[in-house]
């Protein structure tokens, strides 16, 4: 199952209050493709010392733009890429993208036939891009045995067992599963205001990022929305934009969403992403104002998001 971003975006927006225009998917994907290899390094600093270009990577793609970008860019850095897919998650025109002998199309759930994959591919390396449904988890898994084993083991079902289950089944077979963040190294957060101001008192701010770690260091969420030293609400299971809409019900002035990692995070799944349609969230919240942990979350088409936040007068700021 592909690493988290709690959030997806997959649509382009206007400056507007209007509801957002249906994207072409194919032309998502032709877009993040043609970018030019300046927008992401031929290769990352999050790839391993002993990285070798020559052996394929997997990607295992769950929904939205996230497993679009990781594609293009890997696909620009000349390195070989396979695709892992999996029904009513992936999708479709990244499927379409991949030869036949080089994709594979599952189950959620089907962890064996994910491993027989990886092996048939002959990959050297697997990367996790894209959220799977969380419902899944309750409805609509289809285990396999392999996967079945591994979820009756786990005292605690989340994304750091689950996904630390199948990293070792992945690691056994001789495959390197990277850092979630390789090839984006361009769409990350960076530090300081990213739209020109941040009017956030810092000790507003430091409220923030201590409740949302403290969240995170209790595997609750990756987010929190405060208010002038006031927690409005928490991240749980619902996700970002549930959280987000939450916060917006309080129909007040101030408010800040903060978004951050665990302190020991693995990198190679459950990363933190910010999109355009976590934007537009705030937006419809009325949140005027959020705080990115720099470097280690994602921001999807990040010149985008921020052109974007400047027409909706939201303030980005990436902290350390």
């Amino acid at each position: 199952m592909p690493a988290s971003s709690r959030s997806q975006d997959s649509r382009p927006l206007d400056s507007g209050h209007s509801p957002l225009p249906a994207l072409d998917p194919s032309h998502a994907l032709r877009r993040a493709t043609r970018r030019t290899a300046d927008t992401v390094p031929a290769l990352s600093r999050f790839l391993p010392a002993d990285f070798d270009p020559s052996r394929p990577i997997t990607l295992i793609a769950g929904q939205g733009l996230y497993p679009i970008r990781v594609a293009a860019a890997i696909r620009r850095a000349g390195v070989p890429l396979r695709l892992i897919a999996f029904e009513e998650e992936t999708p479709a025109e990244l499927f379409a993208s991949f030869p036949e002998a080089e994709r594979r199309m599952l189950l959620v759930g089907q962890l064996g036939k994910a491993l027989d994959t990886l092996e048939k591919f002959r990959a050297g390396y697997a990367i996790m891009a894209g959220q799977i449904t969380p419902r899944r988890l309750f409805k609509g898994l289809h285990p396999d045995f392999k996967a079945a084993r591994i979820l009756f083991s786990l005292k605690r079902r989340n994304a750091e067992t689950i996904f630390g289950a199948l990293a070792k089944e992945i690691a056994a077979l001789g495959v390197t599963l990277l850092d979630a963040r390789a090839f984006l190294d361009d769409e990350l957060a960076s530090d300081g205001p990213m739209t020109g101001k941040f009017s956030v008192p810092d000790e507003f701010l430091q409220h923030g990022i201590h409740i949302a770690k403290e969240v995170a260091r209790l595997d609750i969420g990756q987010g929190v929305v405060v208010r002038k030293g006031t927690v409005v609400a928490v991240e749980a299971f619902e996700g970002t934009d549930a959280m987000l809409r939450r916060a917006g019900e309080f129909k007040t002035d101030h408010l800040l969403f903060v978004k951050t990692v665990k302190p020991r995070q693995d990198y190679r799944f459950d990363v933190p992403v910010f999109g355009l349609r976590t934007l537009e969230s705030m937006r419809d919240a009325g949140i005027e104002h959020a705080a990115l942990e720099a470097d280690n979350t994602i921001m999807l088409e990040k010149q985008r998001v921020i052109e974007q936040a400047r027409a909706w007068k939201i303030q980005l700021f990436g902290y350390r």
